[in-house]
This record gives C-alpha cells, sequence and structure tokens, in this order.
C-alpha cells in the first residue's frame, strides 16, 4: 500500500534517528509551541513528541500516522510527517486559529548529523519571519498586531503605559491611561485594537497579584501573552531608536510621544522582541502615532461574546452564525480586515456615523451601481498592503508589478462608475482620492509599458521588453525563431492526423513536459501505431500528452533560452522593481480607500438582502431608544427560522432600567441581545434589523450572559461571574447600555437574590444607564414600585389544558414581549419539551410542591405537609433518611451491567430484585412509600 501524498516517509537510517532523538531529548520543554522540522530542503516537515499527537489528531483526526523512531512505542520518539502544504495549512491556523507559537528547525550547514538549528520563530502577533513562506499564496484576513504593557500601582487604580505595533502596515501607537484594579480600560483597548498578542513584565512577587488580574483580563479577551524580562522595558535608546525607524518630517526630540515615558518603556520592548532593527527595511518607514481610548464605544469580552460579534470555533461551517461573518460580503481581503476593525471599534461622532450611513444609504437605493463595483471592480483589486510590503522588504516580483498596473489601467473606469453616483459624500470619501491615486499612478504605467513585456503576461509569463536591452533582444529573438519552429511543428501534425489546431489539437506548456501537444481522450486513438513519430507522455481528465522529436527538441531549446533570458534580466528587474517599490505611499492610500468603498458596499448589500431589509437608524447625542420590530440579525437569517419581531422602548426617568422575566426558552436573552447588537451596528455606520430605530449614542457596551467559568484557571463560575459584575459597575456611565442575563445564577438562591437585588439598585440609583435584566428572580420586580425609572416586562406564553391527560397542561411560547410581570419560569414545561422521561417530570413537580410548600405549610416542629389536605405527615429525619435510600437503590440499578441492552421484562426483573433487597428498610421508611406509590 502507497504511502498517502500528504504524509511523506521519514527516511531516517538508524544513526540518523539516534542522533535525532538525542538532539530532541535536549530541547528545553516550551508551552503552546509547536517544533516543525524542515526535510529533504522543505520537501517535507516532520513533527515529533506531543507535537506529534497533537498534528495527528488535529489535522489527520487519527492517531496510526504516528510512527516512532529510536525504539518501539513505549521507548521511541513519536514522529509525524507533513508535506509541504499539509504542513503550511497547519502552520497558519496554529498561528492564527489556534493561537500557537511556532519554531521551524532546519539541519546546521556543519555536516555533523543530528543538530538543527532554529530557521524561523513566529507567534500570532509576529508573522514576519514566516510572512513570505506561509501567505505567499494566501490573502491574510487577520492582522497580526502585539502589544506590550506595564503598570504603577496607586491607590485603587493602576497607570497603565501601553504601546502597540502591526508590522504589516508599519505603524506604531502608544497611549498613557489610569485604569481600575479589573483593567476595564485596557480591557477595552484590546478589543478595540484586535491584539493578537501582548508582551508583559515577568512578575515580581510584591506585584504578583496585579500580574494574574491582567493575564486574566488578556486571555479572557483571546490574547496570547508573553513574558519579558523586565530589564527590555527601557525607554533609555528610545528617540535614537525611534529616529532610525521612523518616517519624520521633524526632529525625533519634538516628538509629545516621548514624554509618555512608561508607553515608551513598553514601545522599547516591542521594537526589541520583533528585531525591527535588524531589518534595514524597517528604517524610515514607520509612522508613530497617540491613540486615545475615548474616540470609539468601549466593549467588554463578554459583550464581543454575547453580541457573537466574531466567529468563533462552535460557529462551524455556517458563517451567518457572528455579526461579522453576518456582514461579510467584502471582495477584498483588506475590505474584511476593516471590517472586523470598525465592529471593535464602533464610532461616538455622529457626524462621522451620519457619513457612513449616507454612503450605505446610497448604494443601498443603488443596486446596479453596488452590484457593477462589487462584481467588476472590486473582485479584481489586489491586497494592496500585502503588495506594498513586499516591495519594501525586497520580496516583490514582476508578477507584483503587473497585477498593479492592472489596476493603475482599471481605476479610470471606477472613477467613471463613482461619478455617476454624483454624490458629494462619494467624492469626499472615494472620488476625490482615486482621481488623485490615478495621476500619481501614471508615471508608473509609463514605466511598465516601458520595461515589461505585456504581450508576455497574456501567456503568463513575466519578464522585461526584449528592447530594454541589446542582450535580452538577442535571446528574444532566438527564443521567437524556436516558439515558430514549434508553432510550425503543431501545424505539420494536425494536418497529419487530420485535426484542427488550436481546437482538436491543442499546443500546452506543461510544467513538467515543456511545450507538448494535447488532445481529447477520443481522438487519441489517432496516435496508435505510430509510436515512432508520436510520443504519448500522459493520460489525464483533460486529454492525452504526447510530443515529437522535432517538439520536443524545440521545446528544450526554448526552455534554456527562457532560462537564460531569465537570468539576464535578474539585475535590470532589480532595478525596476526599486524605483516601483517608491509608489509603496501611493498603494497604501489606494488600500484604505478600498477598503473603505468594501466594507460600505458589503454593509449596502447586507441591508438589502436580509429577509426583510435593515433600515437607516435616526441617531441623537442622548435621548431615548425605540425601536420598531426590532429583529436579531445573526437569528433571522438561520434555516427554519420565523423570526417574531419585538418593540423596544426605553424612555428616560421611565423605562432606563427594564426587567424582562418569563419562561426558559421564550426568547428573554434574544430580545436583550438583539437590542445591544442593534445599538453597535447603528454606531458601526451600518443599517438595523427594524422597521424604524431611533437611538443614542452609547459610551459602551457592558454585559454579563452566560455561566462561563475557567476552571482550569482556578476561576469557578461563581467568581467569573462576579469579576465580570465587578467590571461592569466600575467601567458603566449614564450613557452606557448595560445587558444582565441571568446574574447571581451561581451560588445560593438568597445569596444570588441579595446580590442581584443590590447591583440593580446601584445602577439605578448611582450610575443611572440603560439596562437590560433577564431574571428568574420574579421578586426583583418589585424595584418597580420604588424606583419609577424601573419598567418590569415578560415574555409572553400561553398556557392551555390537556384534554387528553387530566392534570397536565401545554405550553406555547409565543417570543413576544408585553408589560407586566411574569411569575412562573416554566422550567419543568421546558423539560418536558426536551422529552424528559416522565417519572423524572412527575418527581420534579413533586419537588417543586415541597419547596413552595415548605415555608408557608411549616409549622415549626419536625414535620411538615408536602401533599394535598389529608394526606401524610413526614418528618424532616423521615425525608432525609429516604432519600438517601432512594439515591443508594438508583446508584445500584444504574451500575447493573448490560443495563443499556436489556429488555423491559429485565428491567423489570432487575427493579424487583432490588426492591426485594431493601425491602424491610423501605416498609421502614412511610416518605419512601408515599413516593413509590405515586410514581
Amino acid at each position: 500500500m502507497s504511502k498517502p501524498a500528504d504524509r511523506p516517509d521519514l527516511d531516517l537510517d538508524k544513526s540518523s534517528e539516534q542522533g535525532f532523538c538525542k538532539f530532541y531529548a535536549s530541547l528545553d520543554a516550551q508551552e503552546n509551541t509547536i517544533r516543525v522540522f524542515e526535510r529533504s530542503n522543505g520537501d517535507y516537515y516532520s513533527v515529533h513528541g506531543a507535537d506529534a499527537e497533537y498534528v495527528a489528531n488535529v489535522v489527520y483526526k487519527t492517531t496510526t500516522v504516528i510512527k516512532y523512531i529510536g525504539g518501539g512505542s513505549s521507548t521511541g520518539l513519536a514522529s509525524c510527517t507533513m508535506s509541504r502544504i499539509v504542513a503550511e495549512n497547519f502552520l497558519r491556523d496554529a498561528l492564527l486559529k489556534y493561537q500557537l507559537r511556532v519554531e521551524i528547525y532546519a539541519p546546521q550547514d556543519s555536516g555533523k548529523p543530528g543538530t538543527w538549528k532554529v530557521l524561523r520563530t513566529a507567534s500570532p502577533g509576529n508573522l514576519q519571519q514566516v510572512e513570505e513562506l506561509l501567505f505567499a499564496n494566501t490573502e491574510m484576513v487577520t492582522v497580526p498586531l502585539v502589544m506590550a504593557v506595564a503598570f504603577k500601582v496607586a491607590v485603587d487604580q493602576m497607570q497603565c503605559g501601553v504601546a502597540f505595533v502591526d508590522p504589516a502596515q508599519r505603524s506604531m501607537g502608544v497611549c498613557e491611561f489610569t485604569d481600575n484594579d479589573v483593567f476595564s480600560n485596557l480591557e477595552s483597548l484590546v478589543i478595540q485594537l484586535g491584539v493578537r498578542e501582548c508582551l508583559v513584565e515577568t512578575p515580581t512577587a510584591v506585584r504578583h497579584l496585579e500580574h494574574t488580574k491582567l493575564v486574566s483580563v488578556l486571555e479572557r479577551c483571546g490574547v496570547v501573552v508573553t513574558e519579558r524580562p523586565r530589564s527590555q522595558f527601557s525607554s533609555t535608546d528610545m528617540e535614537q531608536d525611534l529616529g532610525r525607524l521612523l518616517e519624520l518630517t521633524a526632529p525625533v526630540a519634538s516628538l509629545p510621544e516621548l514624554d509618555l515615558k512608561s508607553a515608551m518603556s513598553t514601545l522599547a520592548a516591542i521594537i526589541l522582541y520583533l528585531n525591527l532593527l535588524m531589518d534595514e527595511t524597517n528604517f524610515g518607514s514607520y509612522l508613530l502615532s497617540t491613540h486615545s481610548l475615548s474616540q470609539y464605544m468601549k466593549l467588554d469580552a463578554s459583550a464581543v461574546q454575547a453580541l457573537n460579534l466574531v466567529p468563533s470555533p462552535q460557529d462551524g461551517s455556517s458563517k451567518t452564525m457572528s455579526l461579522q461573518g453576518l456582514l461579510n460580503h467584502c471582495k477584498t481581503s483588506q475590505g474584511e480586515r476593516l471590517l472586523a476593525q470598525w465592529l471593535k471599534q464602533p464610532l461616538l461622532s455622529i457626524e462621522a456615523i451620519e457619513d457612513r450611513l449616507g454612503l450605505v444609504e446610497l448604494f443601498f437605493a443603488d443596486t446596479e451601481t453596488r452590484n457593477t463595483l462589487r462584481s467588476v471592480h472590486l473582485r479584481s483589486m489586489p491586497d494592496f498592503k500585502r503588495l506594498s510590503s513586499r516591495f519594501q522588504r525586497g520580496f516583490a516580483s514582476l508578477q507584483d508589478i503587473v497585477r498593479v498596473y492592472q489596476v493603475a489601467i482599471a481605476l479610470p473606469a471606477l472613477c467613471d462608475v463613482l461619478s455617476g453616483a454624483s454624490q458629494p459624500l462619494v467624492v469626499k470619501y472615494y472620488l476625490q482620492d482615486l482621481l488623485a491615486i490615478t495621476e500619481d499612478l501614471q508615471e508608473f504605467r509609463s514605466l511598465v509599458e516601458t520595461t515589461v513585456d505585456l504581450e508576455m503576461v497574456d501567456n503568463h509569463e513575466f519578464m522585461l521588453r526584449a528592447d530594454f536591452d541589446e542582450g535580452l533582444q538577442e535571446t528574444k529573438a532566438k527564443m521567437e525563431e524556436e516558439m515558430g519552429q514549434i508553432l510550425a511543428e503543431q501545424a505539420q501534425v494536425a494536418e497529419a492526423l487530420d485535426l484542427e489546431a488550436n481546437k482538436k489539437l491543442k499546443l500546452e506548456r506543461h510544467s513538467t513536459y515543456g511545450h507538448c501537444l494535447r488532445v481529447s481522450r477520443i481522438d487519441a486513438a489517432r496516435l496508435r501505431g505510430k509510436s515512432t513519430k508520436y510520443v504519448e507522455l500522459s493520460t489525464q481528465k483533460t486529454g492525452v500528452y504526447f510530443t515529437t522529436p522535432t517538439l520536443r527538441d524545440s521545446s528544450r531549446a526554448y526552455r534554456d533560452l527562457s532560462d537564460s533570458y531569465t537570468k539576464a534580466q535578474t539585475a535590470l528587474v532589480r532595478e525596476v522593481i526599486k524605483v516601483a517599490s517608491s509608489y509603496c505611499s501611493v498603494l497604501e492610500r489606494l488600500n484604505k480607500t478600498v477598503a473603505h468603498l468594501d466594507v460600505i458596499l458589503s454593509f449596502a448589500e447586507a441591508s438589502a438582502s436580509a429577509p426583510t431589509p435593515y433600515v437607516r437608524p435616526t441617531l441623537k447625542p442622548d435621548g431615548d431608544l425605540r425601536l420598531v420590530a426590532a429583529r436579531h440579525p445573526c437569528l433571522e437569517v438561520q434555516d427554519g427560522v420565523s423570526f417574531i419581531a419585538n418593540d423596544v422602548s426605553m424612555v428616560k426617568g421611565e423605562s432606563e432600567f427594564v426587567i424582562i422575566t418569563g419562561p426558559n426558552m421564550g426568547g428573554k436573552s434574544t430580545y436583550i441581545r438583539q437590542i445591544g447588537v442593534i445599538a453597535l451596528m447603528a454606531q458601526v455606520g451600518c443599517f438595523v434589523p427594524c422597521d424604524s430605530a431611533e437611538l443614542y449614542i452609547f459610551d459602551c457596551i457592558l454585559a454579563r450572559v452566560g455561566a462561563g467559568d475557567a476552571q482550569l484557571k482556578g476561576v469557578s463560575t461563581f467568581m467569573a461571574e462576579m469579576l465580570e459584575t465587578a467590571s461592569i459597575l466600575k467601567t458603566a456611565t449614564p450613557k452606557s447600555l448595560v445587558i444582565i442575563d441571568e446574574l447571581g445564577r451561581g451560588t445560593s438562591t438568597y445569596d444570588g437574590f441579595g446580590l442581584a437585588w443590590a447591583i440593580s439598585e446601584h445602577i439605578v440609583k448611582e450610575i443611572g444607564c440603560k439596562c437590560l435584566f433577564a431574571t428568574h428572580f420574579h421578586e426583583l420586580t418589585e424595584l418597580e414600585a420604588i424606583y419609577p425609572s424601573v419598567d418590569n416586562r415578560h415574555v409572553m406564553a400561553r398556557i392551555a389544558n390537556n384534554t387528553a391527560s387530566s392534570g397536565q397542561r401545554d405550553l406555547t411560547l409565543l417570543y413576544k414581549i408585553g408589560q407586566g410581570v411574569c411569575d412562573q419560569s416554566f422550567g419543568i414545561h421546558v423539560a418536558e419539551l426536551a422529552n424528559f422521561p416522565e417519572s423524572v417530570v412527575r418527581l420534579a413537580k413533586r419537588k417543586v410542591e415541597e419547596l413552595e410548600d415548605f415555608g408557608a405549610k411549616d409549622t415549626g416542629g419536625d414535620a411538615m405537609d408536602v401533599d394535598s389536605p389529608g394526606s401524610d405527615v413526614f418528618t424532616k429525619k423521615q425525608m432525609a433518611e429516604g432519600s438517601k435510600l432512594i439515591e443508594v437503590f438508583l446508584g445500584e440499578f444504574s451500575s447493573t451491567p448490560g443495563l443499556s441492552d436489556m429488555a423491559s421484562d429485565q428491567i423489570a426483573l432487575r427493579v424487583n430484585e432490588l426492591r426485594a433487597k431493601y425491602d424491610s428498610d423501605i416498609s421502614a421508611n412511610a416518605w419512601v412509600q408515599h413516593v413509590i406509590a405515586t410514581l
């Protein structure tokens, strides 16, 4: 059985196996790091030890691919191989999806077997060394942003200094701010920027608690934390370093950012971590800016999760489970990146929001222009950021130059389409910039037309014009001569076989065979018996490839000449690319303009193609929130869902704090989350899923939903709940939107209710922000009688008696929100909908009755009535002993061997055996007898 192409053999002799095992054993263990070893000059790769087991499970989904070297399965080193393509795909996922670090090893050139060196390293925030290896043929949608944080502890406050660097965009940012002891502002900043990796100082014993809190916040945001020595956080040489890295028009000493000493120390750590000063192409190319926390809406990690802003692994193949996936109709990589950025950076400026909404409205209404821009112009746009980076780092090729040229000649047509809109906003955001860029690229077009052989581009060959150099011209003439012979041979064969050239007999340039001929598998019958004239090369689905002695000789001669041409033009190409790289700033401007247009068109497309088209919201600086027929954008597009819309009204002084009660599965969570999603969509500049919407600007959206825990990190469900709530109470302002779902479930009923009441009262009295609170604590609705701004609402349900079964009621969830209180949760009804066994449902109802009667019927003694009048009275001791007996009985029954395969008569027999065994105990306990009688 042959080896699969994606899993080559690890071909090592015994000596090489032992040498490698010894080297691998000498490596230090590193957490969350994958070590990959390059084999046969990169033809394939291998992983070993725990990494091999990880790859086997993640990539191949089976451990049978693991082989052992240097011994058997008990003593040998687990090993697994990957082809180059499989390895590149895995490493991309490891860095961007699984948030792992990567080390790629290659054999040392010393000739000594078993010695390896680290060839490349990468982490989620530092992809520079692997960018060309992993993303040469794949668009990079994720921005690899690395951040560094330093803080000083003051009384109840943290003084934070932060820096961040985007090596792909060649941009740096710094900021300093005061934070609380749960790092709420830092959490918002991390989400705004979309940080992938964060550098922090190695903790000291004095600051261990604060360091733990910081790491917890970063990990909650999905950020990889990298500890670095404190000595690397030094701003001593920053003025000199920035003088080399920055693109400056004024002296370095005049930069206002240098006054931010704490932020400068963190920037120094990033520069050292990314080795920016080791690459001369970085010199004079970076831009430095100061970031302000107040320019965007704040979001916490819980809000990002609660509103389903970004895709998660649980979404599977569905792209509409997250808001980003739903709104992503982008045609370019830069558009997708900007969309992800905008969703985490909702605007606070009404003017800026209205500009975006105005553009969306324009393209929403003009379907023809929208479709033309998306399907004709944007789909052909390359990733200019990646191209610019290739030019700056010296990796560009003639093909890259041609791609920019093709865009340059297409820009006038794009401008013509936008000119047809003739709207001031289109001129302001697109047309003005695109016309200027088109003008700036005129000389670039002339450069390409003078130097590049554009006729050969049609054949996917990228070379300089022959008349650009005398030596090239001579070689090109010989190539044309050989091509003439190749075409003549094709014509001769076509005549001999009586097949029409280029229709029945096609000339191909094969990667393996060079120039050859191809006929269909039916026409291949004409080749039989003529093996001296025609040499068959291979048979594939597309047809039969063959050649002739003359064609083979001409093809070889043409290939040799083409190689000579390529070598001769190398130095000249380098000069052309150097000139072309001076247009990087123009490409970056074009990148921003195209990305902005792509996202706006994506918003318009999503708004127009929704099951019910979205509408433009009305925004005010302050006031009330009123939504008519509001819907959840992600839920309404799911298969089999007929979404029921609800009106929303949150009026100042009347219904700012809304308490929602009602049945489980009735729609409480959907209701409160869709309001948050709609508010965020409006401030991003997108239309919203309503019939009409009136909102005001929220400075932040904060959420406490779900019962998430982090037990592996020592954080319980309740502690996670309290940490999130503490962050809300310290961050929220009167202009915030707070979403709370089921607060207090992680502890006892009484403690949970007490906390829920106190937190609600604090939000109402001290903060005064808009808040949506879904709860099963029906007593919480008493707040409405105390505070005018509290409003009770409930999820409506219809209950009908089931005539077929006496005493049972049918529950119909209406998914509509009504005024007032719902005093029941209907949890047992939902259990019935989930097809719980009848015996479990009956026992649950009985326990509910017992708990409800406990306080009302307790006479102060040891006895209480658990049934209707006239039933027996049982002591607490009887009930406790009986519960223990039932627990033992059920435990022994469930551990019966082969229980799942037993027939019903065998199960009944086993139950009778156990009843006989425990008969005396059952007879001695009246409460157990009563329970059995009711089942």
